[in-house]
């Protein structure tokens, strides 16, 4: 499947980013993994922020490509692209962050507790090693709206 295919689903649409809106999307990122930090704040909680943040880096790699997720299912959608946009050594980290979309679906609106300490650290580890690829790869693939320095 191709990005284009996704848009004749009416899944995905054309979409013109800028450095500015990167940036705060970087920035965005940046909160919700130093607020999922705080240890007096729940599981749930606290992957739910992890969680954000790993929907928002998968969404930069889809608004660098000139595109957007569209209407139902938009978090799927977003993680579907993700796999077109980084290719097949991706796709299971793709479902894994899908599967992490379905668990917070269900700790925002059906019931609580139901994140242990050890599923929120590894979307946590998963999260700060996906920061630093996708920041790696914007200032690689995409540095007009990478506000990253090269290193």
């Amino acid at each position: 499947m191709i990005l284009k295919q996704l848009e004749l689903e009416g899944k995905i649409r054309g979409h013109k980013t800028s450095r500015k809106e990167i940036t705060d999307l970087f920035n965005l990122i940046e909160r919700d993994l130093r607020d999922a930090s705080f240890e007096g704040v729940s599981f749930d909680r606290r992957f739910a922020m992890i969680y954000n943040a790993v929907l928002v880096l998968a969404t930069i790699l889809l608004y660098c490509r000139g595109y957007q997720s569209y209407g139902k299912a938009h978090h799927f959608t977003t993680f579907q692209a993700m796999k077109i946009i980084l290719g097949k050594g991706y796709a299971e980290l793709a479902d894994y962050f899908d599967y992490c979309r379905i668990k917070r679906n269900s700790l925002d609106y059906d019931v609580a507790g139901i994140v242990s300490e050890k599923e929120f650290n590894e979307l946590a580890a998963e999260a700060r090693k996906f920061y630093d690829f996708v920041k790696a790869w914007s200032r690689k693939h995409y540095p007009q709206f990478s506000y990253f320095k090269k290193e």
